[in-house]
């Protein structure tokens, strides 16, 4: 999750307008919309929320004029309820409005201009736009030390997101020194047990999961959790999802008695504070079942994953990103148990929605044309698995860089089905390939 991804607030912006008396008669109305906005949007109302949201935005632009800030303000309130829904497509233009108002009216070196650069580069993260992603967050860093210090929180914030990109493409030795410096300032600025160093924390030790440094990673975890624990409470959401971190680090190592009593208590305590239809409920459902899959317990998995299905079709509409990992899940059990007719047509849903709401080269819709090809060559469709693996590779690759630890799995995939179909050589290239990358990801 990005740090500081967050509504310029209003009280800020309104101080920028010439009419004091009616901005603030105004600013009243508008931090009503609002809050009321937001209110809807945690409620999980979130058509009616992004009607009020629309209604601050014109409200904004008759009161201020359209290029004031507090017009950004509520660009940026829509943008976040948006991308928080996967609409990143309705999100981005928004949000590059947003940023332009705030360049001609506040500055190009504005602190509000790095949050608004830093959300829009979040946009770019999730959808695995990393190129365009980059830029954007080093030129937020860079206006926060300017304009705030190097040693600012807001500085160590947009360390934390730079480096979450690196981490997202396996840039581990770039994310590295970026957390470590984050984690240095927090501790500093914030004092050793803020939440904001618990999730740095977390991210870092995340890091070194990805790496195999499971011993590094747990103390981290651990850590975080204790911080967690003892400033939010022993029940708070962002508890729940130290619990999953530490549970998944277990669970790599299959030292899966011990991740099953954290992931269970993840779950209730987001079941008892969230409800029982929240999308961080399907979040730890998917996560238990991932348990329960990695022991072979397929209908303990299954259940689990169609009520996380559910909730998350209810909760966020069946086009949602979420909705996409859930049936990908889904499909991996049906596919570990040959049932490869009710495996297909969740994989091809996955990857239908994958490529509508992220783009067709974003590596989550690698990971669905490497499942829907595991599925045609455990059957013998080779002339169907090949150009979706090829196609899986080719976005891994030119996404993550040619040595990243997902390359290496889809290329021993397709190592499979050139010994399948007795192309002995090459399969020998690509499982040497793969070896190496493995060696050097220890």
């Amino acid at each position: 999750m990005l740090k500081r991804i967050q509504v310029i607030a209003l009280a800020a912006v309104l101080c920028l307008t010439g009419t004091i008396a009616y901005a603030q008669c105004a600013g009243r109305k508008l931090r009503e919309l609002h809050q009321e906005a937001t209110e809807l949007f945690q409620a999980g109302k979130h058509d009616h929320a992004v009607v009020v949201a629309k209604q601050a935005l014109e409200f904004a632009k008759q009161s201020f004029g359209p290029n004031h800030p507090a017009v950004a303000a509520s660009l940026n309130i829509l943008v976040l309820f948006y991308a928080n829904q996967g609409q990143y497509a309705q999100a981005e233009p928004l949000s590059k409005r947003a940023l332009v108002i705030l360049k001609k009216s506040v500055g190009p070196d504005h602190p509000a201009v790095a949050q608004n650069l830093n959300t829009l580069a979040g946009i770019y993260l999730a959808q695995g736009q990393y190129t365009q992603a980059e830029p954007l967050f080093k030129r937020a860093l860079a206006i926060w030390e300017k304009a705030l210090g190097p040693d600012h929180p807001d500085v160590a914030a947009s360390l934390y997101n730079l480096a979450l990109l690196y981490t997202n493409q396996g840039q581990y030795a770039q994310s590295e020194p970026l957390l470590k410096r984050a984690l240095a300032i927090e501790e500093q600025t914030l004092g050793p047990n803020h939440p904001d160093v618990a999730a740095s924390l977390d991210k870092l030790a995340m890091l070194y999961t990805n790496q195999g440094r499971y011993a590094q990673a747990e103390p981290l975890l651990k850590r975080a959790l204790a911080i967690g624990e003892q400033t939010l409470g022993p029940n708070h959401p962002d508890v729940a999802a130290s619990l999953d971190k530490l549970a998944m680090l277990y669970t790599n190592q299959g030292q899966y008695a011990q991740a099953e009593p954290l992931f269970k208590r993840a779950l209730a305590i987001r079941e008892k504070v969230l409800g029982p239809d929240h999308p961080a409920v399907a979040q730890s459902l998917n996560n238990l079942a991932l348990l329960y899959q990695a022991q072979d317990h397929h209908a303990q998995a299954e259940s689990l994953l169609k009520r996380a299905l559910a909730i998350e079709e209810k909760a966020l509409g069946p086009d949602h990103p979420a909705v996409a990992q859930s049936l990908n899940n889904l499909a991996v059990v049906y596919l570990a148990q040959e049932q490869y007719a009710q495996a297909e047509p969740l994989i091809k849903r996955a990857l239908a929605i994958r490529e509508k709401a992220l783009g067709s080269d974003h590596p989550a819709v690698a990971q669905s044309l490497n499942n829907l090809a595991c599925i045609y060559r455990a059957q013998g469709q080779y002339a169907q698995a090949e150009p979706l693996i090829k196609r899986a590779l080719a976005i891994r690759e030119k996404a993550l860089g040619p040595n990243h630890p997902d390359v290496a799995t889809v290329l021993k995939n397709l190592a499979l089905l050139y010994r399948a179909t007795q192309r002995t050589t090459e399969a020998e290239e690509l499982e040497a390939r793969a070896a190496k990358i493995k060696a050097n990801d220890r």
